[in-house]
């Protein structure tokens, strides 16, 4: 069986006080890379061209592995959430975080979403 992993946005938070306070750039504002909303599909061809401008390479980072273990077929949150084939998580950029839903998508699964 082949796997797919479907990535959203959810959301995207911002904290300016902590911009002001420790950046460089105290006006950075809400990540300016991604939109709510937003889905990316990733299989075992793409998961490595994932760095090549379409993902940031700091979110990349931060959730990379879990992307890898749902392409092999593994359980990503088994336990934690209501669903082993997905889970949430977020970029790590403290003061403007990105949180990312990421789904496993079975190729049994597609099969039976098209009969």
């Amino acid at each position: 069986m082949t796997h797919r992993v479907k990535i959203t946005v959810l959301d995207k938070k911002c904290y300016p006080e902590l911009q002001e306070k420790y950046l460089k750039d105290p006006k950075s504002g809400p990540c300016p890379f991604f939109q709510v909303g937003q889905e990316f599909m990733v299989d075992s061809k793409s998961y490595q061209s994932m760095l090549e401008g379409k993902f940031c390479m700091e979110a990349w980072d931060a959730i990379h592995r879990y992307v890898y273990t749902a392409i092999q077929g593994g359980s990503i949150m088994d336990g934690w959430t209501n669903d082993e084939k997905m889970m949430i998580a977020c970029c790590n950029d403290g003061t403007r975080p990105v949180i990312f839903k990421i789904e496993r998508i079975d190729e049994e699964d597609l099969n039976e979403a098209s009969v």
